[in-house]
């Protein structure tokens, strides 16, 4: 089988695809024909070991996809061969086989594309626990999503109009804020073109935003937590800016408002039970036709370097997607 590995860190071109043995399933493993891979942010920071997880080498990344059983451990009881999977991998989606934990599957609906699949776990799995359960988001509040048009940023304003938010959605070009616009945002701030305080506040009357969803850093987390709304809750979710922001803490004084951390990640370990409720109520959501991942970019196993540049240089307006398996 294929696969693309890491074998030193360094930027995508460092990455190479190679043949290796096919993993080995046991116990609640489950062995998945991979078909399409998602990616997201923290896998541009693996493959340079700037991650907080640092698999042994060679590793092939990719931390989420969508596929079919092959095989099943003697201890797998809600998956059988020929089902269609998607879920988390941690690291590893890059290749055309892998042995995933059963816990971090989900059945895929036929309503339901493989890359559609791919990209839905982490990217709604992050941000409907951040709203939910780190927010508390209540119908009628206010919600500033920054880099609305990201693959958690989109998720974040369609998850907080289907909670009954007002959703203003803070993006760098007209292009990236048409589609916020069209996933559902009421209010639109491009921040390349006015102080993102000031537009907040305008938007807003002067009261502010109950809620900011920031996945961006930067000078970008001052600036809106400096337009937050009295008892407000401003997520931190990540750093795509590349700066990780240096919070003045007598802004959460005089705003009467907290700063939570968002680690999605832990949560579904620490709490498996209640985040595979998450799960299945996002499911329904889908059915229900309020939420659906939007596909950015699709390339060829072959193009990884070009997907994972796209990506790390936040040119992806939604999910970018690799072909594993023809």
């Amino acid at each position: 089988m294929r696969a693309i590995l890491c074998k030193e860190y360094g930027p995508a071109e460092s990455l190479v695809i190679e043949e290796i043995d096919s993993p080995v399933v046991g116990g609640r493993g489950v062995k998945v024909k991979v078909n399409v891979a998602a990616l997201n942010f923290p896998d541009t920071l693996i493959i340079q070991g700037k991650y907080q997880l640092k698999p042994t080498m060679p590793f092939a990344p990719g931390g989420e996809m969508s596929g079919e059983v092959i095989d099943i451990g003697d201890k797998v009881t809600r998956f059988k061969v020929g089902d269609r999977v998607a879920g988390l991998t941690g690291f590893g989606a890059f290749a055309e086989e892998l042995v995933v934990p059963e816990q971090n599957l989900l059945p895929v609906p036929e309503s339901m594309s493989d890359e559609k699949a791919a990209a839905f776990s982490m990217v709604y799995g992050t941000s409907y626990y951040a709203l939910k359960q780190r927010a508390n988001l209540q119908a009628g509040e206010t919600l500033l999503v920054l880099g609305a048009s990201g693959g958690v940023g989109l998720a974040a304003v369609e998850l907080g109009k289907a909670m009954g938010a007002k959703v203003i959605a803070a993006a760098s070009t007209a292009d990236k804020l048409e589609v916020a616009r069209l996933a559902g945002a009421d209010e639109l701030i491009n921040y390349t073109e006015e102080p993102l305080k000031d537009a907040v506040k305008k938007l807003t009357k002067g009261k502010g935003v109950d809620v900011i969803y920031d996945p961006v850093g930067g000078d970008f987390t001052e600036q809106a937590l400096r337009a937050m709304a009295w008892n407000g809750r401003h997520l931190i979710i990540g750093f795509a800016a590349g700066d990780i922001p240096k919070i003045p803490a007598n802004l959460t004084l005089l705003k009467g408002c907290s700063v939570v951390g968002v680690f999605w990640g832990a949560f579904t370990q620490q709490e498996p039970q209640e985040s595979a409720r998450n799960m299945m109520e996002l499911m329904g959501l889908f059915e229900q036709g309020k939420i659906d991942p939007k596909i950015s970019e699709s390339y060829e196993f072959g193009d990884y370097a070009k997907a994972l540049n796209a990506l790390s240089e936040r040119r992806a307006k939604g999910k970018i997607v690799l072909k594993v398996s023809a």
